[in-house]
């Protein structure tokens, strides 16, 4: 699956801003994308086994109350990583929701074997006159339609994966490139600004030398 439109887009909400200081994933929300097509969805609360802040509380809509009789942390993780399977992933702050993937799943010795990139590092080459690249102003600005609560897991994984699609496809309309690699956009999120359009006619004069 090297295709840069087959991925799971993934995003947490958590308890705070590092497992390495004990923080624990409270949401998991995922969007599975195949062929370009939204094709499935997984979301689940999570019990940390801890107490939540009054500000992530406020922050995500997320309580103690609707934590209480949710499945503990180990027995969603489970599912979630048999919902990834193979797939490569996308994710908008791709650092933060690694770390947390990274540290749920070795609590329970599972693995994944897919590869990460972050849309929000791919938005800002692709983006670059956006007002800025917060999440939820590209979404207006790429037009999409989208009126749930931002920062709840599923929600925002449904907006990054619109938002992923829009980008694909502002670039294989802009340089006619039909077919994207996953690895492809891994080395676009990484490319200074001012090099992402030789980058992408470099890629071109490839592919039209392939068809000759």
């Amino acid at each position: 699956m090297s295709d840069a439109n087959t991925v799971v887009v993934l995003d947490f909400e958590t308890t705070g801003l590092s497992p390495d200081y004990g923080d624990r994933a409270i949401e998991i929300g995922a969007v599975r994308i195949e062929n370009g097509k939204i094709v499935e969805r997984f979301q689940k609360l999570m019990n940390p086994g801890q107490r939540i802040s009054r500000f992530i509380e406020d922050y995500t809509g997320i309580t103690n109350a609707m934590l209480k009789d949710a499945p503990p942390c180990r027995e969603v993780m489970n599912e979630f990583a048999d919902f990834i399977e193979d797939f490569n992933l996308v994710a908008y702050n791709a650092s933060f929701d690694k770390r947390f993937l990274d540290a749920e799943l070795k609590k329970i010795s599972r693995v994944y074997t897919g590869q990460f990139v972050c849309s929000m590092l791919m938005a800002r080459r692709i983006y670059q006159h956006a007002p800025n690249h917060k999440l939820g102003t590209l979404v207006k600005y790429v037009n999409i339609p989208g009126e749930g609560p931002f920062h709840r897991a599923l929600y925002d994984s449904e907006m990054t994966a619109q938002l992923w699609l829009a980008m694909l496809n502002n670039i294989s309309d802009q340089y006619d490139i039909k077919s994207l690699t996953f690895s492809l956009t891994q080395k676009l999120a990484k490319t200074p600004k001012n090099n992402v359009e030789k980058l992408l006619l470099s890629v071109l004069s490839e592919v039209q030398g392939d068809l000759q």
